[in-house]
């Protein structure tokens, strides 16, 4: 069983293999042809030299400054923002119950009405869906608003969240219940995945300015595993304490209020690049954007 788990890492190695260079870090090393064929390949056409010289200018200032120290990130209100928002798309992220899901999806399944042999079985489904959609979600992350795509998953999410919490409610036991369960977890697997966590990980590692991008990206993802460390520890015990349909309405709720913390501060970040990110965060400009 241990030597299963080397299939996926392997196909990770051979998938890195053929990542491309980072232009930024090309430049970086005075490699600019090297990052003017890579840019080519990934922007518009007559976007590459444009893009090149503005991470050619950031760099130079960039070895001009030092990192901010923590006292002068907390004396920037903008700074404080956007660490804020940073660590509030790590939590809700987490909220809304995926890693839960996945982690003790055999024992949901179980209350479900499966039997123990056939949800182990079934398991397989929401773990293939979540694969599926996550590859679709590469695709498709630069062709649509990011804080778009948030606010389509938080809805999403927190729909299927209360129509599990009606269907475990309402149905009654046996017969097809199991199964219309087992649809709407498969379908709240793949929204996740297709409009949240691809999107999480990217804007997080496009929103904090390069001086300060260690601590804010640091930070988040800090919030982001605690929160994922403590639903874990206490999902089990919440499903014995008020039971499924309850569990899930707790999640709704939350992905209810992500919805809202999306739509209220959550800044639109497709379209720009890192350095224009910076100078908006910097100037508190990227708050008065992109609604």
């Amino acid at each position: 069983m241990f030597a299963l788990a080397a299939v996926p890492a392997i196909l990770l190695l051979l998938g890195v293999t053929r990542l491309p260079e980072s232009p930024r870090w090309l430049a970086d090393k005075g490699r600019e042809e090297e990052a003017l064929k890579i840019l080519d390949n990934l922007r518009p056409e007559g976007r590459a030299k444009p893009e090149l010289a503005e991470i050619q200018a950031a760099s130079r200032e960039e070895a001009s400054r030092v990192n901010m120290s923590v006292g002068e990130i907390f004396s920037n209100k903008n700074l404080v923002r956007i660490v804020l928002i940073g660590c509030g798309i790590g939590f809700f992220q987490q909220t809304t119950g995926i890693n839960s899901i996945l982690y003790y999806g055999e024992r949901v399944l179980e209350e479900s009405g499966f039997s123990t042999g056939a949800a182990l079985i079934a398991n397989i489904a929401p773990a293939t869906i979540s694969v599926i959609a996550a590859i679709i979600a590469l695709q498709m992350m630069d062709r649509f608003s990011r804080r778009k795509t948030f606010l389509w998953g938080y809805a999403l999410v927190a729909i299927t969240h209360v129509l599990i919490a009606t269907a475990a409610s309402v149905l009654p036991e046996g017969g097809a219940r199991p199964f219309i369960l087992l649809a709407l977890i498969v379908f709240f697997v793949g929204s996740m995945q297709l409009c949240l966590n691809v999107a999480t990980w990217v804007t997080l590692s496009e929103i904090f300015p390069l001086k300060m991008r260690a601590f804010g990206m640091g930070l988040s993802v800090f919030v982001l595993w605690m929160t994922n460390s403590f639903l874990s520890l206490g999902f089990a015990s919440v499903i014995s304490a008020i039971g499924l349909s309850r569990s899930f309405l707790v999640f709704a709720v939350l992905n209810v209020i992500a919805f809202i913390f999306f739509f209220a501060f959550v800044p639109e970040t497709k379209g720009r690049t890192l350095e224009q990110l910076e100078a908006d965060v910097m100037s508190g400009a990227i708050f008065k954007r992109g609604k």
